[in-house]
């Protein structure tokens, strides 16, 4: 997709649980009584994004489950998350630090051939799944989705996503665009650098309707800041007064994911150890209210199955890309 894109200023309008996880210093406990060191947990992306919210609620499950007590989060940004990604492939061996990663990544090292890949490093688990949202100001005239993207496919309207080519907001807009027959090369989209930037930007009117997940933006819909017009999942998220794209006539369906990767070179004890940890993070209480509070789906999987899901959406997302 084409059109106008900028990065506007990470964190403005970030929301309240946000700066809470953003700034929260989580002390934490090792994988097993045998191992030592912090567990660090990288975030590919700015603080208030989905990585971020998802990689804190992450330390504080297992802080509050009672599996860690030495973990935390740290943002390390770049290259749409490439970074992030080599400095992980490079930590050979190191079972202590953790890649926070999703569809996101996945778009931006097959958008940038020279990158490090994913396949280099050892794939853990898929945690979460979340739909995306069209989502309006409060104030917006707009109250369906055609009528929407009637005016934007006219060029009326401009669009934000909060991902770089080939991220999750980026590949959802897209498939509405041409799922509603919208002429991609002259619908307006800018680009902006997380959801606490483009949340600004909804606010402040310089977008007039964004495409984004929806965990980022539970507090500004609960205070009545904007509004949720529909969701890209099969079925309504509990909770929002919002329709799917598939009740509105739209043969779409979009789900984002996210989950986690370890460095290369570990041993099969290494391995074990962090997915029993992620086993026991799975079935614990802790773990089920951070999905209910975040509206997040359960999309555990682990291990080989995962590995085979990362191929598969290296494959469709490239293909969407070349599309």
């Amino acid at each position: 997709m084409r059109g106008r894109r900028n990065v506007a200023a990470a964190g403005a309008g970030r929301t309240a649980m946000c700066v809470l996880l953003a700034f929260a210093v989580v002390a934490a406990c090792a994988v097993g009584p045998d191992t030592a060191g912090r567990l660090r947990v990288i975030v590919p992306n700015t603080a208030g994004s989905g990585y971020d919210l998802t990689a804190r609620t992450l330390v504080i499950a297992l802080r509050e489950a009672g599996l860690a007590d030495d973990v935390q989060a740290f943002n390390l940004t770049g290259g749409s998350g490439t970074v992030a990604l080599t400095r992980l492939v490079h930590e050979r061996g190191n079972d202590r630090l953790l890649l926070l990663m999703g569809l996101g990544l996945v778009g931006s090292t097959r958008a940038t051939p020279d990158a490090a890949r994913i396949s280099d490093a050892v794939p853990l688990a898929r945690l979460v799944g979340e739909p995306e949202a069209l989502i309006v100001p409060a104030g917006s005239p707009f109250t369906t989705v055609g009528g929407l993207l009637g005016a934007w496919g006219r060029g009326e309207l401009t669009a934000g996503i909060g991902s770089h080519l080939g991220g999750p907001d980026h590949l959802a807009l897209t498939q509405t665009a041409r799922a509603a027959d919208i002429d991609q090369e002259t619908a307006a989209v800018e680009r902006y650098d997380g959801g606490g930037a483009l949340l600004g930007a909804l606010l402040s009117h310089r977008a007039d309707f964004i495409m984004t997940g929806i965990s980022e933006y539970r507090h500004a819909i609960a205070a009545g800041e904007v509004r949720v017009l529909a969701v890209t999942s099969a079925e309504r998220v509990p909770g929002l007064s919002a329709p799917t794209l598939l009740e509105q006539g739209y043969d779409l369906e979009v789900v984002n994911w996210r989950g986690l990767l370890a460095p290369p070179g570990l041993t099969t004890g290494q391995r074990d150890d962090l997915l029993a940890l992620l086993d026991d993070l799975h079935a614990s209480d802790a773990w089920r209210e951070a999905l209910r509070e975040n509206g997040w789906q359960d999309a555990y999987l682990t291990g080989e199955p995962f590995a085979r899901f990362l191929a598969e959406e290296h494959a469709r997302v490239g293909t969407l890309l070349d599309g």
